[in-house]
């Protein structure tokens, strides 16, 4: 008989992954609600301050293949271990030392990247606890982590006017000292282990050429999302000279839409089929990040554009890790690993690429006109291999794919 979800698995750990995950995506976007204000204290460029925002996005994205293998070598705790003492140590640093140039706020950003790896560490962590009827529920719980974005930008602007940008660095150790508290007493690894990967089966993967779909799509969904995530307080603040801390409040609201949306994507994608719902996702988003990219004339008619792109894009999240499963069954980790990679990876495009064209044209019309096309060029390349993954995929899944 199959035990009810909480009487499986480890609720310590469970709450453990999530918690460690919620406060590492806090501070890992936490120099995009702070960049308004310290662009003006270190006097950036637009595209510094773009490029400032997309660093962390680009070595969390980098770094999940880091954390995944170290993960298979050393198992998820220690792994995690590491990851959130190289966070709290880059933290402490800029704190006590302060962040003068813009090459330190780099170096800071590179160090905040362990915490966007946290989402290789915190998923298996929790998922090798619990049965394959479960998977989805505690990747769900895990994975709600995301919400952790919400934070920085509800809290990080109000707080460095209150305090001043540098000691929100060393405001932030609270909470992940806490975190770090209950992951060392609470997370146990689950005896269920896995055997290692080696780098030669990340390899392999990439020669089917499904892998790099996937990683294009989620580099759009993931990506979208966590590259406006980064950049919009800079948005509202530069097109509707928003003060910093209403600026977060606005970028909170989209941001906890995208958030609070990406299990209903994969519930969704259940319903009705990851392709469907993935085709509809891509073909909304392109259509709101048009007209986005025009410029709406009121912060108010820009947020009613914005939230529903970051609630598209958070469902189309869902709908991608709903289909991964599916293809990749027995690949499962190296894929998350890879997929994940990706989706920083778009982030970082994006955030930087708004920055540039900010500078170069005076507008972020191209690069939001890109990233639609991005979205047009995902939905053409799923209808092109629908079919073929219909019937290759085997009978068991064709009719939910």
């Amino acid at each position: 008989m199959q035990k009810s979800f909480w009487q499986a698995g480890h609720k310590p750990t469970l709450f453990s992954a999530f918690l460690y995950f919620d406060l590492s995506f806090m501070v890992w976007v936490l120099l995009g609600p702070l960049a308004v204000q310290m662009a003006t204290d270190l006097t950036l460029t637009a595209s510094q301050k773009g490029l400032m925002v997309a660093t962390p996005v680009l070595a969390g994205a980098l770094l999940r293949i880091v954390m995944g293998v170290l993960v298979d070598q050393i198992k998820p705790k220690m792994a995690g271990l590491i990851g959130q003492i190289i966070v709290i140590l880059s933290l402490l640093t800029a704190w006590l030392h302060g962040i003068q140039t813009f090459q330190q706020a780099l170096l800071l950003g590179l160090g905040l990247g362990f915490a966007g790896a946290a989402f290789a560490v915190a998923l298996p962590l929790a998922s090798r606890w619990y049965p394959p009827e479960h998977q989805g529920t505690a990747l769900g719980i895990a994975g709600a982590g995301n919400s952790g974005t919400v934070f920085a930008a509800l809290f990080a602007p109000s707080l460095a006017v209150a305090y001043g940008w540098n000691n929100v660095f060393g405001l932030a150790l609270i909470p992940l000292g806490i975190a770090l508290a209950v992951y060392m007493i609470f997370a146990k690894d689950s005896p269920d282990t896995p055997p290692a990967k080696s780098l030669s089966q990340y390899l392999a993967i990439l020669k089917d050429k499904d892998a790099w779909w996937f990683m294009f799509f989620y580099s759009v969904t993931f990506g979208g999302f966590v590259g406006l995530a980064s950049s919009l307080t800079i948005y509202f603040n530069d097109l509707y000279s928003l003060g910093p801390v209403m600026a977060g409040y606005c970028t909170a609201a989209c941001v906890f839409a995208g958030s609070l949306v990406r299990p209903i994507g994969g519930m969704i994608a259940d319903r009705i089929g990851g392709i469907r719902t993935l085709l509809a996702m891509y073909g909304v988003a392109a259509v709101l990040l048009f007209v986005m990219s025009f410029g709406q004339p009121t912060y108010q008619l820009a947020l009613a554009i914005i939230i529903p792109v970051m609630a598209v894009l958070g469902m189309g999240n869902g709908a991608v890790f709903q289909l991964v499963p599916q293809r990749f069954r027995k690949e499962i980790g190296v894929m998350t690993g890879l997929v994940g990679m990706a989706g920083g990876v778009g982030g970082f495009y994006l955030a930087a690429s708004l920055g540039y064209f900010k500078q170069t044209s005076g507008s972020y019309q191209t690069g939001l006109l890109i990233f639609a096309g991005l979205a047009v060029l995902a939905m053409i390349g799923l209808a092109g291999v629908k079919n073929r993954w219909r019937t290759t995929w085997g009978t068991a899944t064709t009719a939910k794919v």
